[in-house]
Order: C-alpha cells, then structure tokens, then sequence
C-alpha cells in the first residue's frame, strides 16, 4: 500500500507525520467551486474532490491506483451564518478577522479517503472563541501575510494563538486534519489501523 496525502499544507503533512504515518504529496488541482451551503456537506464534498482529483491525475499518468491510499481534507469557518473559507485579499481578510473577533464561531473539516474502488468521507467540527480583537491588531496580523490561503482567515496554530480565548472540540479539527475522525474513518470503512506504513 502506498500513502498520498493530496494536501501541500504543511500543518496536515506534520499531523500525518506526527500519527507515525509513511507518506508522500500530492498536490490536488480540483475545481473548488461549488453553491453548497451548509458548512458539513460542504467540507465532505470538497475533500472528496480533491482526492479523486489525484486519483485521475495518477491514474492518467498510467498508475495502478488499486493499492493506493489517498487522503484528503478541507477545512472551512463558519460563523454569523456565513462560510468563510480562504480570503480573496487583505481587506478580505479583515472583514473575517473583524467578524470574528469577540465571539464564538465553528470550524469544519472534512476528511476523505479513496482505496480500492471506494471513496467515503467524513466531517468533525469545533469551536472556537476569539477575544475582542482591535483595528491595529488585525493590521499587524494581516501584515504578516499568515492570514493567506487560511479559512478564516487565520492560522490558530501560528501568530493568531494569541486571539483564541478557548477551543470546544478537537484542537486537530481547527488546525485542518483531525486525526481522530481520520483514524476512525479508516479503520470504521477500510480495516486500516493508524499509523500504517507504505508497502512497495
């Protein structure tokens, strides 16, 4: 069996790192678009396209995928009603930031996995609560550009710690792979046990 994470994040790569887990990236191109309104769903979707994603991609490059392992994820902010997914640009970025601040919101992962023939997914979700947040504050935050290619538009395990009053839930969930609901997913749906090494 080999392992592929369909993720270039660097925080679910060291969170598979961290579970023991023998893997390599690949980097999924799908089309993220989508008119799905309801946080959970959408999440399952997109980790799902975005491993099958690789999946055409290595079975087009003549791969024999039938011992492949694909692993995927997408994480997503809920709050006020509204998904905030990965700000389009710096006052983008601060309409997030200012929405969040000084209140709870929810954050949603999906988790996927596609092996022999099957593809199923999941979701988690926790919540998180920001202190009140000031104008400055938020400009020096976005000025360190960590707010880029985040839901949200913040990293909780980077410089925006410090804006998180609590956490209810799976710290993993807010970080963008929660190793818990991937691990159950597995072994619920394909018998593999975590951490599994690759097999040439």
């Amino acid at each position: 069996m080999r392992i592929i994470l369909a993720s270039g994040s660097p925080r679910r790569m060291e969170i598979l790192a961290r579970l023991g887990v023998d893997f390599e990236v690949v980097v999924s191109e799908a089309d993220e678009n989508t008119d799905i309104k309801d946080p959970a769903a959408l999440v399952r979707e997109l980790s799902l396209r975005k491993g099958k994603s690789v999946l055409e991609r290595l079975t087009g490059a003549g791969e024999n995928t039938r011992d492949r392992l694909i692993i995927s994820s997408d994480t997503v902010v809920f709050c006020g009603g509204e998904i905030l997914g990965k700000p389009s640009d710096r006052a983008d970025a601060q309409r997030m930031l200012r929405m969040l601040s000084g209140r709870g919101h929810w954050v949603y992962t999906g988790v996927a996995a596609i092996y022999g023939g099957r593809e199923v997914a999941d979701t988690a979700r926790a919540e998180v609560v920001f202190r009140e947040l000031g104008e400055d504050e938020i400009k020096a935050y976005i000025d360190t550009g960590e707010y880029a290619d985040k839901a949200g538009a913040y990293a909780v395990q980077g410089r925006a710690a410090r804006f998180v009053r609590e956490v209810r839930g799976d710290y993993l969930t807010v970080v963008g792979l929660p190793a818990k609901t991937l691990s159950d997913l597995l072994l619920r749906e394909f018998d593999i046990r975590l951490p599994v090494r690759q097999q040439n």
